[in-house]
């Protein structure tokens, strides 16, 4: 938890909690950008679209999802009404169901801001520490003084009070408990909604999920986490990690308002924030990416207003207890609390969500962002399944899972005929290349932090791992010029699983479209130079001819001296540069959470510091590893990646006693502007320049330009 500045937390007789010693971060300023005196545009924003479902539609929330998102995710957002109630109330789950809970809450600064190099927000500040009655208490008391009402207020009353409140009155603060570990669903047998699919807490091992393949949970993106907000708490402008969906449950208390921007229009929602909300001092990079970087902080607010002028669409919805709200792939979403309240979210993806997913890990990369998924291993893995589901049944599908299996098909060939192809161009320019095959999962790649599941090359040191978008011939690794092509052991089948779902009638005709139209984001950034691959020779899945071909490499027991492996592939979790001590980078828990059976999990679970809060850490370079018990859970994560959907649900939602070692969480620094609880339990919101300037000198020697067009 970060450090807060300034004097002790203070409740305000009339607005809530303030902080005495940097007046800066809170006190309003008029900022002409933003006209929050004529309010009647509040009025125009259009609803988004909500649906009543019956008790037989709402049965599993992922088919009844698929069911409507042709037509809701036009809209961005969409509101669901539950037709089952919850028996037992979220304030009798949290203080007597779970005994003892406690959370702190991040003090939000309620104004606008004109987004430069001298004033922007940010919510780093740590609040108090309350019970959900503490917290309740304060939240009312603070409505009941401002309103001499302790009753709910009219949702368009109330939304023309934030944004006058934000733009010129006297509030200067605001608690919010977000990303709260936890659950408000109870886990009473007669408790209709939790004893339902719809209980937040099953939703991604159900069989249809796509993040049911992780092994391991992560907080707030396989795990739901909660947010307990007062009268006008925010949350600001963003969009969900990796582009997923989101759904958020309202067990009790005042209403919410949510703004949304459909995900078709989002490089639109960007170009607007960059243009006229943002100012260029403060942009990472040029163009689409810089803004997006700046939103990932999750600190910006704005009045809709403005996206409304540039004829960005906006929609919204009232959400009150009992109600769910959908956020759909890409979809910008911001809003606010009309009154103390508790909700509860997480996200989640079926398969139309893989094409979405991968402009997400493009932008990661060029951003040079950690991932916090494994999108390739994620894609193999469901994509293999349905190969072994559509072989064994001979049964129509409905039109939803046609279109979710048709993304999935698509998504998996376009990566598999690049992976194809930059091997090619790989055996090409490197004569003498040696290959190893490996059964062990993902990791990242040194330059770009792409995670790499079907191939990567490596060096003799181990150290440096790089996915095949990078030109291994302008590489100068320090150990030397002699690279290994890693393959994963199956890639044979994967490619026989690729042949078959071209052979459908309009997947290939989707492939090349896509290819010609520049949208296949598995071939970037090599799409034009893939495109006169045929003109030079190439056929797809041609028989590659490689010079020399290194043993097989499946786990750890193969290599011939255990000490000097264990020192190698530390470096799947260590920076390391000359004379200086090793240091716990950006990917030292991420990766660990988000890979299925890889091997920086169980190198990080023998050897990961227990003291994260240091943040430079001696790394004893001999120690010993478990060996036996580390091919042992290779092996088992194999299994059943090979399972049918059905058996493989089966096994995944049982607990795994050797998963409760891989609850690590990345090192906050205290100097980061960031909100720690966000980063703390998913990606990093936000990072300073120094870290970014850092990451950018250990990589200089590996621009951009080594890519494989260069060859």
């Amino acid at each position: 938890m970060m450090s807060r500045s300034g004097n002790a937390l203070r409740a305000s007789a009339s607005c809530g909690p303030r902080f005495h010693g940097n007046a800066n971060v809170f006190s309003k300023r008029k900022v002409d950008k933003f006209d929050t005196n004529d309010l009647d545009w509040t009025d125009k924003i259009l609803e988004c679209p909500v649906y009543s479902p019956t008790k037989e539609e709402f049965e599993d929330p992922l088919i009844y999802l698929q069911k409507i998102a042709p037509e809701a995710s036009k809209y961005g957002i969409c509101k669901i009404i539950s037709p089952l109630s919850a028996s037992v109330p979220a304030g009798v789950v949290l203080m007597k169901e779970k005994a003892g809970f406690k959370f702190t809450t991040r003090v939000q600064p309620l104004r606008l801001a004109e987004w430069d190099t001298e004033d922007k927000v940010t919510f780093f500040m740590s609040g108090r520490n309350y019970t959900f009655r503490d917290f309740e208490k304060m939240a009312n008391k603070v409505f009941a003084r401002r309103y001499c009402s302790a009753g709910c207020l009219p949702a368009t009353y109330l939304e023309k009070e934030f944004w006058h409140e934000i733009g010129c009155g006297k509030m200067e603060t605001v608690e919010y408990a977000c990303d709260v570990d936890g659950s408000a669903f109870s886990s009473s047998p007669t408790d209709q909604l939790g004893n339902s699919k719809w209980n937040l807490k099953k939703l991604s091992r159900l069989p249809k999920s796509i993040l049911r393949l992780l092994e391991t949970s992560i907080p707030g993106v396989t795990e739901p986490m909660l947010y307990i907000g007062m009268l006008f708490s925010i949350f600001a402008w963003h969009v969900e990690d990796h582009y997923l969906y989101s759904i958020n449950y309202h067990h009790c208390g005042a209403s919410k308002t949510w703004y949304g921007i459909p995900g078709h229009a989002a490089l639109d929602f960007e170009r607007v924030v960059r243009e006229h909300v943002y100012t260029n001092d403060i942009l990472s990079s040029d163009g689409e990416d810089g803004a997006f970087d700046v939103l990932l902080g999750k600190t910006t607010l704005f009045p809709p207003n403005i996206l409304l002028e540039h004829e960005v669409p906006v929609y919204k919805a009232v959400q009150k207890p009992g109600e769910f709200i959908i956020t759909f792939p890409r979809a910008y979403h911001a809003g606010f609390s009309h009154g103390f309240n508790c909700g509860e979210a997480v996200n989640f993806a079926i398969g139309d969500w893989f094409p979405l997913g991968a402009v997400a890990s493009r932008r990661y990369a060029l951003l040079n962002r950690v991932p916090l998924l494994p999108h390739e291993e994620l894609l193999c893995k469901e994509a293999m399944l349905l190969r072994t589901c559509l072989e064994l049944e001979d049964s129509d599908f409905p039109s939803p899972d046609l279109f979710s299996h048709n993304s999935i098909k698509i998504s998996f060939v376009n990566l598999m005929r690049f992976q194809h192809r930059a091997r090619w161009f790989l055996t090409k320019s490197r004569a003498g290349i040696s290959v190893s095959f490996h059964s062990h999962g993902t990791i990242l790649c040194s330059l770009c932090k792409r995670d790499c599941y079907i191939a990567y090359v490596g060096c003799n040191c181990h150290k440096h791992h790089v996915c095949l978008r990078h030109d291994a011939d302008s590489l100068d690794f320090n150990c030397g010029s002699k690279h290994t092509l890693y393959l994963r052991e199956d890639i044979m089948d994967m490619e026989a699983a690729a042949k078959m779902f071209e052979q459908e009638d309009g997947i290939l005709d989707e492939i090349r479209k896509q290819t010609k139209s520049d949208q296949n984001m598995y071939a970037y950034p090599l799409s034009n130079m893939f495109q006169g691959a045929e003109a030079n020779g190439y056929t797809p899945y041609c028989e590659l001819k490689l010079d020399s071909v290194a043993e097989f490499y499946a786990t750890p027991e193969h290599s011939t001296n255990n000490q000097e492996y264990s020192s190698q592939y530390q470096s799947v979790f260590v920076h390391c540069s000359e004379n200086q001590k090793p240091v716990v980078s950006e990917v030292s828990f991420s990766s660990a959470t988000s890979t299925l059976c890889s091997l920086s999990e169980s190198l990080e679970s023998f050897s990961a510091p227990k003291n994260q809060a240091e943040e430079h850490i001696n790394i004893n370079a001999t120690s010993i590893i478990d060996f036996e018990e580390f091919a042992e859970r290779i092996s088992n994560s194999a299994c059943e990646s090979s399972l049918s959907p059905a058996v493989y649900h089966e096994r995944s939602v049982k607990p795994r006693g050797d998963l409760q070692r891989f609850d690590k969480k990345p090192v906050v620094n205290e100097s980061d502007d960031s909100d720690s609880e966000i980063f703390r339990v998913k990606r990093p919101s936000s990072l300073k320049a120094e870290r970014r300037n850092m990451n950018d000198a250990m990589s200089s020697k590996h621009t951009a330009q080594q890519v494989l067009s260069n060859i």
